[in-house]
Parts: structure tokens; sequence; C-alpha cells
């Protein structure tokens, strides 16, 4: 039997920059399969490039080398309203209310203001901050502020969500919890998620599937699925399973020999 078409799919791509007469190569060759409705994550050593290749997906850079196809025959996909995006920083506009913060994109791309209301109201309950709408980001936590900024990437209910080390600048309690509910929101949203993080651990309990990009310019060390079973807790990172995994990634990175 055939592996269903995936939604995304990355072949030898390839990204350089070039700047007063230099080139500098970025990316060298990132070829991966994304099915709808997974997670996955790119995980490798900052500046290693896994940015870039958010970029090139999110349509804000064009690859020099390669291929990229996002969609597939069953699902037509317009990169201008299909794709969300997460930043490390939360950017949330400190004049804005919470909802209006959410509601940023739908006015951008011009959506029915009735509809969107409706929906922002009920995203915010999903990432648990209903009661929350009136309030401004200066008086939410940097955790609740991301959970805004997640809601606001899903309010336009884009196809593909793209996260850059969102939880990169939390505290680690706050990021474990955050992780937890990065978690319950993929499941209940069933979107489609490429999660870019430097955290093997993170990279390891959050994932579907993982994506081992070398130090740079980025080249694909290796793609495997993470077989460990939904729902995760916390504790499941104290299992041998979840070591196992987290070692086959230090291996590939060039950080251990593995045991």
């Amino acid at each position: 039997m055939s592996s269903p078409e995936p939604f995304v799919s990355l072949r030898n791509v390839r990204k350089v920059y070039r700047s007063g007469g230099t080139e500098f190569l970025a990316v060298s060759d990132v070829t991966m399969d994304v099915q709808e409705g997974e997670l996955v994550s790119l995980v490798g050593p900052s500046g290693c490039g896994k940015t870039t290749v958010l970029k090139i997906l999110a349509g804000l850079h064009e690859a020099d080398g390669g291929s990229v196809r996002i969609g597939n025959s069953q699902t037509r996909f317009d990169p201008a309203r299909d794709i969300g995006m997460v930043f490390q920083q939360a950017l949330l506009l400190k004049w804005r209310t919470i909802l209006d913060n959410v509601l940023l994109p739908a006015e951008i791309i011009g959506l029915p203001m009735k509809a969107a209301r409706a929906r922002a109201r009920d995203l915010l309950k999903l990432v648990d901050l209903a009661g929350y709408e009136d309030k401004y980001p200066q008086q939410l936590s940097g955790g609740m502020q991301q959970r805004v900024a997640i809601a606001r990437a899903f309010i336009h209910d884009p196809k593909l969500i793209l996260m850059d080390e969102p939880f990169g600048a939390l505290d680690a309690l706050t990021r474990e919890q955050m992780n937890l509910e990065m978690l319950r929101i993929w499941r209940e949203s069933g979107k489609t998620i490429i999660f870019v993080t430097h955290s093997i651990q993170e990279a390891v309990f959050l994932a579907s599937h993982c994506a081992v990009l070398t130090a740079g310019p980025a080249r694909m060390a290796e793609y495997f699925p993470i077989e460990l079973p939904f729902p995760r807790a916390l504790p499941i990172k104290t299992t041998d399973e979840f070591g196992a995994y987290a070692r086959r990634i230090y291996v590939k990175l060039g950080l251990g020999a593995g045991t």
C-alpha cells in the first residue's frame, strides 16, 4: 500500500545569501516529507539554518536549489491565507487588547469581522485565556503572551503553522508547561505544525517526526518518527524510550558517542 501524499515536501533544498559580492551558504541540502496533521520538529544548533528553512516554507525567501511543495491534490494551498506563524517573541501590540491582537491577521486579510471575532473568542478558550479578552499584553505573563500569539496564528484557520523557537525566551518551568499546552492545542486543532527548536528534549517531547539539522550550512542529518504514545506527559522524559531518541539526536549532532 502506497504512503499518503505528503502535505509538505522539500527535496534537496539549498539557500545561498548574497551580499556585497560575497556568498554565504545557509542551507546545503534539506529533504523531508510532512503528512497533513503532523507536528514535526526541526532541531539543530543555533545558527544552523533552521529559521532559513522556515522562511523558505513561509515564502519569505526563495530556495536557490531543489524544490518546495506545500499542499496536495486533496488540499489546495494559498500561502497568503494558509500559513500562520509564531515567533520567539510574542510581538503583541501593546496598545491593542488581547482580543484585538488575536484579530489582527483577520483585519489584514479582510475576513468578515463578526465571524472572526467569534472565532477569536473560541481560540482564546482553546489556549486557556477565556476572560482575558479585554486585558493588554503588559498585564500578562510571558507564557500567556505566547498563548495569545498562538491564538493569533490560528485566527485565519491556516492549514500550516510555522513556529520559530516560540518558547525559547521563557523560563524553564514555563517552557515545560507551554510544551504541554502545545501538544493539547495541536491535538485539538488537528493542524499541521513545523516547530523549530534547539532543545533536544523539546524536539522529542513534542514531535510525531523529528528532523535533525547539522551545524550550518544546514544539512539533513536524519529524519525519523518519534514513536512515543500520545497523549504525552512530562514524566515520559524519564523513560528509557525517550532517552534513546534524545541520544540518537545527540549522536547525529556529533555531541556524543551514544550507548
